[in-house]
Parts: C-alpha cells; structure tokens; sequence
C-alpha cells in the first residue's frame, strides 16, 4: 500500500529545493479552503490551492523564487533555508516579511499585490475579470522556501491528517470490486478490500489496503466506528453474514450491498428471522449500492455512483458527529 505520506516523502526527496504555497486566508467564493497547499519545485508540482489562473499565478511567483543562481541566493539565506535538500539551523520565514518589497501582479492582475522577499511572498488575489476568473472571493496565498522546519511540519501534518482518515471497507474485488476500489483510491479515505480469494486482489491501486481472509465478517467487527461497509462479493450467503455484522453495529456511515429487488427481500427475511436483527438496523441497509435511478449496470458506473453515495454518507455522518456528542453531553449533564 502507497499512501500520500510515502508520496509525500517521495516527492521532498527527488525535488531538490521547493517552495510551500499555502491559502493563508480567504473572502467570500473561493477554490479552496484556508489551510489548502501545494508543493512546487522547479518542473513539478504536489497537490493544489485550486487551479485555474490563481494557481498559475502562485506556480509562476513560487518557480520565480526557487530560479535565482545558487550562488547569489547563498549570500542572502537565513540559516534553515534548504539548499539542494540541506539545512543548517533552524528560521521559520514569515508569510508577510517586514520590510518586505511591494509589485503588481504581472497581466490582468492590477488590483493584486504581492508582497514579497528572497524567501517568502504574500499574494492577495481578487477572483475577478482581472485574474480571469468568477468566483467573485479574495483569496491570500503565501509562498515560502521549504527548510527542514517546514519539510517535517508538512511531513507530521500528513501523518495526521492519514491517521484519522475514515475507514472505507469494500468485500468483493470482482468487476464491480475492482472498478469500485479504483474510484475510492482517488478520494481522501482509507480504503480497505476483503477477499477470500487471493487472485481477486490482484492488480488493486497502489493506495488501497487488501485484505486476504476466511472470515471477512470478523473485519466488521475490528473496524473503528463511524466506518464505511460495501458488500459486493461473488457468494450472496457470504454478503448476508457480512451484512448482519455490520447493520448490528449502531455506528457505522454507511452499510451497503449490491444487488436487486429480490437479494434485499431474501436478506431482510433472513436477517430479521435468523439472524436476530431488527427492522430498525434493517432499514439501515443501502441496497442497491448507488442507487437505481441509473439503469446502467456497467461496473465503472455502478462504481462511479456508489463512490458519490460513499462520500456523501461520510460527509453527512461527519457533520451529525458533533451534534450527537453535544446531545450526549447535555443528556450526561
């Protein structure tokens, strides 16, 4: 498994110097949240503020800072600042120097400023006509030279951020499995794929957990709350013991299972005669994963719809999280 950590280092490691672009605040409609950031080094990028003309403009600023000879930069680096993947003492650069030089945005830009040194700028950008764009927000960018400072702050934020990534589980790496595990290996989750049979797992993206197992219903049990479960393996008997697991537990975001009309029926006649479940833990159910409103039963579809309702799930499960704490606070009290 390859995470965005791994990717991370990986990047900081082969880039040689490189500048942190972050949106340090914004106003009204933007692209990105504060706190959104990307990497640029000399002839690549990692991650995004957004895109569009505001990128282009942090990207041209942050490859104008990294450009000046190694030589005349020498004379001018405060201790830390990375040269060709070193560091000496430890300086934190200020997104806004003081002292700090003043100059209008190349192009259409005339009512952004930059404020800017050898090491650090700030860009105040209006999303207007004049950069070309129409979100009508503000957005202020600061770019600033890696040191080693920076560099494990980026590399201990990722760690975090991966730590606390909710859980994605996905039974099954038939086609469906495995056009399924490809949509969710793009979105920032920690996606997992159960199977029994060892060739199923064959070929899964590279930032996917597999997992090769006898029982896949005992994954349910040791998976932490707020999870996600999609049922689709080759076996229905093997999918209702998974089911079951999962609808009896009382915090999960999302328990889904592929199939029709018929397979539910079969599992809600099971489930509620042998399997001692409820109605209430019943119509927890998705079924089918995706929905119907699409008739189309193509695996890269069904995927593509079934990724739209994970997320949503998690979303919507993420924002109710808070209230349901505050309520059993208030009822504790």
């Amino acid at each position: 498994m390859n995470s965005k950590v791994q990717n991370l280092k990986a990047f900081l490691g082969q880039a040689g110097r490189v500048a942190l672009v972050e949106v340090a605040a914004t106003k009204g409609s933007t692209p990105r949240e504060a706190g959104a950031f990307m990497i640029v080094s000399a002839s690549a990028i990692f991650g995004t503020i957004g895109g569009g003309q505001l990128e282009y403009m942090a990207i041209d600023k942050a490859r104008q800072m990294l450009s000046p000879l190694e030589g005349e930069m020498a004379a001018k680096r405060p201790e830390g600042v990375l040269s060709g993947g070193t560091a000496k003492t430890s300086s934190t650069a200020r997104a806004t120097p003081p002292g700090g030089s003043a100059a209008t945005l190349p192009s259409r830009g005339r009512e952004a400023r930059i404020e800017v040194d050898e090491v650090c700028a700030t860009l105040d950008v209006p999303l207007g006509p004049e950069i070309g764009q129409c979100c009508g927000g503000r957005v202020e960018v600061s770019i600033r030279l890696v040191d080693a400072i920076i560099e494990e702050k980026l590399i201990a934020g990722a760690e975090a951020e991966e730590a606390h990534l909710p859980h994605v589980y996905l039974f099954g790496g038939g086609h469906v499995g495995q056009a399924l595990a490809a949509s969710l290996a793009l979105l920032p989750i920690h996606v997992v794929v159960v199977e029994t049979r060892s060739e199923a797992l064959e070929d899964m993206p590279e930032t996917v957990e597999t997992r090769l197992t006898p029982m896949p219903e005992a994954v349910v049990r040791e998976a932490p709350a707020g999870s996600v479960f999609a049922i689709l393996t080759h076996d229905h008997a093997v999918d209702f013991l998974i089911v079951a697991e999962a609808l009896k537990r009382d915090d999960t975001a999302y328990v889904g299972m592929i199939g029709s009309k018929t397979k539910k029926a079969t599992f809600r006649n099971w489930f509620l005669k042998a399997a001692d479940g409820s109605e209430a833990q019943f119509g927890r159910l998705i079924s089918p994963i995706g929905g119907n409103a699409v008739k189309d039963k193509r695996p890269p579809v069904i995927a593509a719809l079934a990724a739209a309702e994970i997320m949503t799930a998690l979303v919507s499960h993420a924002s109710d999280a808070p209230s349901a704490a505050s309520a059993e606070k208030a009822m504790a009290g």
